[in-house]
């Protein structure tokens, strides 16, 4: 019976409390503030390679109406304004032919006639008697550029064997005409 009366005792004595429900309580804050500050840094560095991104738009839309400006200056620039390596960026330039799905690499493919299409003696250049008649059309050339950001950010939580590196990737195009 003795065991059992000091358990009153125990309950009415509150000195010590305070040191117990830090213990407990203390290691939950801790995690929620370094998971705070994780989606913080993850939220910034996503917003810092869209802006990256929309820097590259900005500067392909002026190269569009005048400026000069090479593809490897451009990567250049949005690679040092967010700390990236040459590996980390990329940008390419694209074609559409008139209303095709598909693009190309290079504008001059645009041109190149379909084999399997049957010619129109009426739209050819030159027609029996030497008179020339109505020309085929040009395609239409729409001009792309593809911006391609990649990042690899790893939040301190991994190190205790939680989640793992988040990769991120943005990816915009622009038409430029």
């Amino acid at each position: 019976m003795i065991g059992l009366s000091i358990v009153p005792a125990l309950l009415r004595d509150k000195t010590g409390s305070f040191a117990i429900e830090t213990a407990f309580a203390a290691p939950v804050l801790i995690t929620l503030a370094l998971g705070t500050f994780e989606i913080g840094s993850i939220v910034s560095r996503q917003q810092e390679l869209q802006s990256a991104a929309l820097e590259g738009e900005t500067i392909a839309l002026a190269v569009n109406q005048g400026a000069e400006i090479e593809v490897s200056e451009l990567e250049a620039i949005i690679r040092d304004s967010v700390g990236l390596t040459d590996d980390q960026v990329t940008i390419e330039r694209f074609y559409r032919c008139d209303a095709d799905a598909g693009t190309v690499a290079d504008p001059l493919l645009c041109n190149t006639a379909d084999e399997d299409a049957e010619i129109d003696p009426a739209m050819s250049a030159a027609t029996a008697d030497g008179e020339t008649g109505e020309a085929e059309a040009e395609p239409i050339v729409s001009s792309y550029i593809r911006i391609r950001l990649q990042d690899t950010y790893t939040p301190v939580w991994t190190n205790f064997g939680v989640g793992e590196p988040l990769e991120f990737n943005v990816d915009r195009s622009v038409m430029l005409s």
